[in-house]
């Protein structure tokens, strides 16, 4: 095998120490809410910021535990799609 692929196996990517898709997660929640808050209520950012930053320390957590989170994610997200049934039975049944 190539040394290319083993490192993209061996080495998941990573966003400031966690793993890319739930950081992503994270700052794509926490930023918009963080930014209407502001511009609303005008509250203070340093509160949004602290959550943020515990948000991402619970990331790298997770990815300390299971380092192909991001992968595991997005394979869920294509192997969660439900069939249709062709009969009315319990379950997902495929029949020809």
């Amino acid at each position: 095998m190539r040394e290319v692929i083993l490192k993209a196996v061996a080495n998941p990517p990573k966003i400031m120490w966690g793993p890319f898709l739930p950081t992503l997660l994270n700052m794509g929640i926490q930023f918009p809410i963080m930014f209407m808050f502001v511009g609303v209520v005008q509250a203070n950012p340093l509160w949004f910021m602290t959550s943020i930053v515990i948000g991402h320390l619970i990331c790298i957590g997770i990815g300390l535990k299971e380092p192909h989170i991001s992968a595991m994610i997005q394979a869920y997200g294509q192997a969660a799609k439900t069939s249709n049934n062709l009969y009315k039975v319990k379950g997902n049944k495929f029949a020809p």
